[in-house]
């Protein structure tokens, strides 16, 4: 069932797009000219009907100059990444799963599915499991971010086996990936951002 417009910011009022200041429109700019074409492209929504941004997107708006930059990191992480599309998106959906951002969750369950993963794996994923129809890389990295992020540490054994299975590259690549996540998680589940459907 959609949510009402009203309801999509949380306890964040979506921003109307008639009072932004420059730095927010700049952003609006920046995220109908690159976010948008790929949430579209990806069927999962990031604005409403009349142009008011949704999800981590309207959490931007409260520091766009900051926001900006972190979108830039964001492309940077995805672009020059050494992980498997389904690793990082394991990865993702694991993170989201562990903070319980409905938002995150809602999108990149999407994402999952369209890389390949089945909605039986994905729903495991987005419950905290690590489920045994994974492929071996996608296991390890998921149990390399939950235990960061439920005992904020790896065990040596966990991480020889990461190590071996990604390189210190790619263990890097998850901890990039993961932070990412993480602020998205925090800022969705501080203003509690819904999903839209």
């Amino acid at each position: 069932m959609a949510i009402q417009s009203d309801a999509l910011g949380g306890r964040l009022p979506l921003a109307d797009p008639a009072t932004l200041t420059p730095a927010q429109q700049e952003l609006v700019d920046s995220v109908m000219a690159n976010q948008l074409p790929w949430a579209n492209e990806n069927g999962f929504r990031i604005g409403t009907d009349d142009g008011q941004l949704i999800g981590p997107f309207n959490t931007f708006l409260l520091r766009p100059e900051v926001a900006l930059r972190f979108l830039a990191f964001a492309a940077a992480e995805a672009s020059h990444t050494s992980l498997s599309d389904t690793v990082r998106e394991a990865v993702i959906v694991a993170v989201g799963a562990v903070w319980g951002a409905d938002y995150e969750l809602y999108a990149h369950k999407i994402l999952a599915r369209r890389i390949g993963l089945s909605p039986e794996v994905i729903k495991a994923l987005s419950e905290g499991a690590v489920p045994d129809q994974l492929g071996e890389q996608e296991k390890i990295a998921v149990r390399v971010a939950r235990q960061l992020l439920i005992q904020h540490r790896i065990d040596d054994d966990l991480f020889r086996v990461a190590e071996q299975a990604f390189g210190e590259r790619g263990l890097y690549d998850i901890g990039a990936v993961m932070g990412q996540y993480q602020a998205v998680c925090t800022l969705l589940t501080m203003f509690a951002v819904p999903a839209p459907e």
